[in-house]
């Protein structure tokens, strides 16, 4: 049975109608696991890295936060749990990875068989979406709707999954499918000096698509955020504060702008009277 000496993720609950979710910044592997990978993946180098530090103002903005606590080399968080591919015909790292974005291989033999597989999804996938469900749950019997912002970031050159550099700011909202009408266009007109680009590359993985659902109350974004906008892409990947004070402003721009964009009345659900 996989044991872990740490809870699969952080969660604060702010009286806001926002959510935001980081999956993939967290950098723990239980001990006995860590033990059976190679150095390349010792390096937790496809780490979203720092984005709780980057978000820090998510406080002062009344937001709940759930944040990963262990790496993706654990299991995936914004995977589905059968492992389907979400961007078909193009290449992507597994449910539970076997190699790293630059194709190394994480194991030192052999991978994690089925059995295994399925002992991540129940100790560590299922208690993060569980508590994502909730969560969005309880905003919605609050406010009548919820909005959900997914956080990631990326390496500015992966050759494995995009061409040339990767634009700074990546928005999605799978074609527009998880959040109301020109949500996603208005966000990206408040990008100003980062190049951007919306439904490019990075539609939204796994949770934007499962929970986007404006027909109901609740509204999906993912930002893939460009890590050289903000730290060194080259070991210890240090934060960069004076990259990042010019960063910032404009994320808590694009929250704000999210917070505004309050969906009509026919896609909300009135809260219920105690």
């Amino acid at each position: 049975m996989m044991r872990s000496d740490m809870d699969p993720y952080r969660f604060r609950a702010g009286p806001a109608p926002l959510l935001v979710s980081m999956p993939h910044t967290g950098t723990h592997i239980p001990e006995a696991l860590l033990a059976r990978m190679t150095p390349a993946a010792k390096a937790l180098a496809d780490t979203d890295w720092h984005l709780e530090r980057l978000y820090d103002f998510l406080v002062e903005m009344d937001a709940s936060v759930l944040v990963a606590t262990h790496s993706r080399y654990v299991v995936d968080l914004n995977r589905p749990p059968d492992g389907a591919n979400l961007y078909p015909g193009k290449d992507t790292t597994a449910l539970v990875p076997v190699d790293t974005f630059s194709k190394e291989k994480i194991y030192l033999g052999i991978p994690p068989a089925e059995v295994e597989i399925r002992q991540r999804i129940k100790t560590y996938w299922k208690p993060y979406h569980a508590k994502l469900a909730d969560a969005l749950a309880t905003i919605k019997a609050k406010h009548g709707y919820a909005l959900l912002w997914d956080a990631h970031s990326i390496f500015s050159v992966v050759p494995r999954f995009f061409e040339g550099r990767l634009t700074d700011f990546n928005l999605g909202t799978v074609d527009g499918k998880s959040c109301a009408p020109n949500i996603g266009k208005n966000l990206l007109k408040k990008i100003k000096n980062y190049s951007a680009v919306l439904n490019g590359r990075f539609k939204g993985g796994y949770i934007t698509r499962r929970y986007g659902d404006p027909a109901n109350g609740v509204h999906a974004v993912q930002l893939e955020l460009s890590e050289i906008t903000y730290m060194d892409e080259q070991p210890p990947f240090g934060f960069r504060e004076d990259l990042a004070a010019r960063l910032r402003p404009l994320i808590r721009a694009l929250l704000e702008e999210f917070l505004r964009a309050v969906p009509p009345a026919s896609s909300r659900q009135s809260p219920r009277p105690h």
